[in-house]
């Protein structure tokens, strides 16, 4: 069977997360799986698939600040970024050139591609959402967007067709035929399934995300938690802590739990909090999810967008970390409808393998 490199991005766990199910697939269908990434997400995947075989990959720094100063920084860290893409390329022609791949899958890695083997690309990103003073960063961001993704054979997107069901709105809406014919819908891809299980979690709050943000949350959102009342779960969505759980009266802290016990978790939890990550959203979508707050991560302007979106339909409420009221809050969310049913990722990714992978390795 065919042998696949697949290297997910290290900006917070949204990327892995949504690839395991894609791994799974390839991996039931009897393919060799090579998984190169860093950080937190190796850490993770290799968590969760251990007989995998790993290749330790430094991706991009992460333009995250501990402020409100995103969008400043990534317009500085474009040539840092540039050169980053250009080192991905001389490692990836070095891991090609040492083993035998049949396709490589990079997940928001622009340069993880070789000309000698087909390659994809996984984004629900197509295009940027930036305020109207940074309209030269929009513009440039998206032609080196388009640049990159060009030297892909095609591109993934996580997400259902633009139009009433799109979870990423105008973000994964090509913008040409050309960017269309190139592009496959794959629908949500969650590695939490939905699971017939008692709702005994009052409330699950989700700490995740890149550094420094990442740690930022915590320092907010633990001491509330502790006072919300009910039984509360906090994920920290820290890998390498130390310490695998800790309880403090009806409020119970783990570090990191796996995939599997994550899904467990969400199953059983009657109102999420947790930032509008992408990955997450996708979660929340299947598991049919109805109460939730989103706190979007401060300047990243794609959950700050996802967060106005979802709003803007009627389906969740969101608030700044800055401005927290968790009693009142959780009251106002109570008023939203949640996302619109929609195809699942056993489906979704069934179909990816079928009418997509499958081309390329059998």
């Amino acid at each position: 069977m065919g042998s696949v490199l697949l290297s997910p991005l290290n900006w917070g766990l949204g990327h892995a997360m949504r690839d395991i199910p894609v791994i799974r697939t390839l991996l039931v269908h009897g393919h060799d799986v090579t998984i190169a990434a860093c950080g937190n997400t190796l850490t993770a995947l290799q968590r969760e698939f251990p007989f995998c075989r790993f290749i330790e990959f430094e991706d991009y720094p992460s333009p995250y600040s501990s402020g409100r100063f995103f969008l400043p920084k990534l317009a500085l860290s474009f040539p840092v970024l540039l050169q980053a893409i250009a080192r991905e390329r001389r490692e990836t022609e070095h891991m090609v050139s040492r083993n035998r791949f049949d396709l490589i899958i990079s997940d928001n890695r622009l340069g993880v591609y070789s000309p000698h083997v087909h390659s994809l690309f996984i984004t629900h990103q197509l295009h940027f959402h930036l305020p109207p003073l940074f309209w030269p960063v929009e513009i440039f961001a998206s032609l080196m967007n388009r640049f990159h993704h060009g030297k892909f054979d095609r591109i993934i997107v996580p997400d259902n067709p633009p139009g009433p069901l799109s979870l990423a709105g105008k973000l994964s809406r090509p913008d040409s035929d050309t960017a269309r014919a190139r592009t496959f819908f794959a629908g949500i891809l969650s590695s939490t399934p939905k699971q017939a299980l008692t709702a005994d979690i009052d409330y699950l709050v989700l700490i995740s995300g890149p550094e420094p943000q990442r740690t930022r949350l915590e320092e907010i959102l633990l001491p509330m938690a502790r006072e919300l009342g009910g039984r509360t779960v906090v994920l920290l969505g820290s890998p390498r802590r130390k310490y695998a759980m800790a309880v403090a009266g009806d409020c119970t802290i783990h570090s990191y739990v796996t995939n599997e016990e994550k899904a467990g978790l969400m199953n059983r939890a009657k109102f999420v909090i947790c930032r509008s990550g992408y990955t997450t959203m996708m979660e929340l979508a299947e598991l049919e999810k109805k109460a939730c707050l989103f706190i979007p991560t401060p300047g990243q302007t794609e959950q700050e967008y996802l967060s106005w979106y979802y709003e803007r339909n009627g389906w969740f409420s969101s608030r700044s970390q800055y401005h927290l009221d968790l009693p009142e809050d959780i009251r106002t969310a109570g008023k939203y409808s949640g996302f619109p049913a929609m195809p699942a990722t056993d489906a979704n990714v069934s179909r990816l393998y079928d009418n997509l992978l499958a081309g390329y390795l059998e």
